[in-house]
């Protein structure tokens, strides 16, 4: 199975929580884009294969359960180039499931204390990772660069026929290339599963290192976080567990139930004009 050979299947929720409110609910389905390389992984990874695959190996960062490491991983495995991770925090034997297959999959593993972890993009960590590893393309924590950002783009290109696009922000990376690949008149709502207020600043920016300015018509939602990264509560669980149970998709925790709450509850504050047709991307 080739990653990304057509678009992601877009379906119609049939949930009268929505349409009591005169709107209709897509989900674009990125999540099955491929079983090892889902969604917006594969489309920040898409364009940083090449570059990788001619310096031969590629190191990132991420913390012990980073989803990004395992899609690096599994990249490497499948395009042939070596892949390093740099974990934040001690290292803890027996890895768990995401370290683990990421070292299945050829990945080797490094790990920084907390307080280095921070400093991960300053040249001195940089120039210690190269004196232990010799040469790597570098590629920053959640994998979005200026190359993700043109990748994510596509998937703008492919929601064609929407009035607002949402998805989850962890860097900032997929809502800063969806914005900018979105037709207009259509606008991008980003979700920050982070707590403190930094996104609409990260997604700028990055706007601006690939395109060289403000690009699309774009916001950012900081009201759902729950707490933080990976952080969750009562009603976030119980709306995983009623949505799984009405339309057969259990959502993601960290990223894509934190979204599909804060859709429902800006449909039911009326913040989406009526007869909107909203779209929201699974990102797997």
């Amino acid at each position: 199975m080739t990653p990304g050979a057509a678009p992601s299947p877009v379906v119609e929720l049939d949930d009268d929580r929505i349409a009591r409110h005169g709107l209709r609910l897509f989900l674009k389905r990125d999540d099955l884009v491929h079983p090892d390389l889902p969604g917006n992984k594969w489309r920040k990874l898409r364009h940083n294969i090449g570059p990788a695959r001619e310096h031969g190996t590629l190191l990132t960062f991420g913390g012990a359960y980073s989803n990004h490491l395992r899609a690096t991983a599994a990249a490497g495995d499948l395009f042939g180039f070596a892949t390093i991770g740099v974990v934040r925090g001690e290292e803890h034997l027996p890895l768990n499931e995401s370290l683990a297959y990421a070292e299945r999959k050829g990945m080797q593993l490094a790990y920084l204390d907390r307080t280095t972890y921070r400093r991960k993009h300053e040249p001195d960590v940089i120039a210690a990772l190269r004196e232990r590893w010799g040469d790597f393309y570098l590629l920053p924590e959640g994998g979005s660069n200026a190359l993700a950002v043109r990748g994510c783009a596509e998937l703008g290109a492919e929601a064609a026929g929407f009035d607002v696009v949402c998805c989850p922000c962890g860097t900032g990376g997929t809502l800063a290339g969806l914005a900018a690949g979105l037709p207009p008149r259509a606008r991008a709502l980003g979700f920050s599963v982070l707590k403190g207020g930094f996104m609409d600043a990260e997604v700028e920016r990055l706007q601006r290192e690939t395109y060289g300015e403000r690009r699309g018509s774009w916001s950012v939602e900081d009201g759902f976080h729950f707490g933080g990264y990976a952080r969750t509560s009562p009603d976030l669980d119980g709306f995983i567990g009623d949505f799984a149970e009405r339309h057969g998709l259990v959502l993601d925790r960290i990223y894509t139930a934190k979204m599909m709450f804060g859709v429902y509850t800006l449909a039911g504050r009326g913040a989406f004009p009526e007869g909107a047709r909203v779209l929201a991307v699974i990102t797997g």
